[in-house]
């Protein structure tokens, strides 16, 4: 009796914490926990409702150890082999872990706990497995990035090095200087068109880096990872397609033995009817 009570007292619980409204309490304490911590880093807020926000912040704490242990207590052994329930428990055990003066990056690390969004909206969580899933597409297109950013710093230490040394005077600050241009950050008044004062010419050098690395290889990104997202999205397609398949194969064997039952039923009481009105038809 025991080994059945336990299984069936797990398996409510499990159905508790996979419920909806479960799901947005969960959410509603993450995002209350994040503006918390976030009122903790004003002065002000702390002068006027301290204890209050530090109150919160234990009390959160204290819910997600509770609702961690209750996924754990549900789940059993299988808790630890999923990867999103190994995000919950790390960002937890560094929420848990002793933040004393000589460890304030402890403390920073609480805002940690506003991650665990990730793991519980369904739509935050399907566009970072889209992400990871396009990462090994995404080796090749860094690999080309680098080797574009080498080939232009080398270049330009050589073409503005000694003009400019402050922009290109080394490999590394050339780089650097690439990097910000990329980024379309004052990349024409703040540094090309200096440039261009010394060297008229430099818009053929800059130009050209501009289309291939931020009109190009940066759009191999987003087209890698709307593919992954939609690759994502069709195979969650098919998996609810087969659910509904699945279930309306179970509904029809069920009315298929709920007949069968019937007709065994039914077997016996015809079998003696018909065996009655045999002498009658003889006669």
């Amino acid at each position: 009796m025991e080994s059945i009570a336990v299984p069936s007292w797990r398996a409510r619980l499990r159905a508790m914490v996979e419920t909806k409204p479960f799901e947005r309490l969960v959410v509603a304490v993450i995002v209350v926990n994040a503006i918390t911590l976030g009122l903790e880093t004003s002065a002000t807020a702390m002068a006027v409702a301290g204890p209050l926000l530090v109150a919160l912040d234990r009390l959160a704490l204290l819910f997600f150890c509770v609702e961690l242990a209750i996924r754990i207590v549900a789940y059993g052994l299988a808790f630890f082999r999923g990867p999103w329930n190994l995000f919950d428990f790390a960002i937890v055990a560094i929420s848990l872990a002793p933040a004393s003066e000589g460890f304030q990056v402890l403390r920073a690390l609480r805002i940690l706990r506003a991650l665990r969004l990730l793991s519980v909206v369904p739509q935050m969580r399907r566009v970072v497995e889209a992400l990871l899933s396009a990462l090994p597409g995404m080796g090749s297109v860094v690999a080309l990035l680098i080797l574009v950013f080498y080939v232009f710093a080398v270049m330009a230490t050589k073409l503005f090095g000694p003009s400019f040394p402050d922009w290109f005077g080394s490999v590394g600050a050339s780089l650097y200087t690439l990097f910000q241009i990329m980024t379309l950050e004052s990349w024409s008044m703040g540094i090309v068109r200096p440039v261009m004062e010394k060297h008229p010419q430099a818009w053929l050098f800059f130009v050209p880096f501009i289309l291939i690395t931020t009109f190009a290889v940066l759009n191999l990104f987003i087209a890698l990872i709307v593919n992954a997202m939609q690759q994502v999205h069709e195979s969650e397609g098919l998996g609810k397609t087969l659910e509904v398949d699945h279930a309306q194969v179970m509904a029809e064997l069920r009315a298929i033995r709920a007949e069968l039952a019937e007709l065994r039923r039914t077997a016996p009481t015809r079998g003696r009817a018909e065996t009655l009105a045999a002498p009658e038809r003889t006669g």
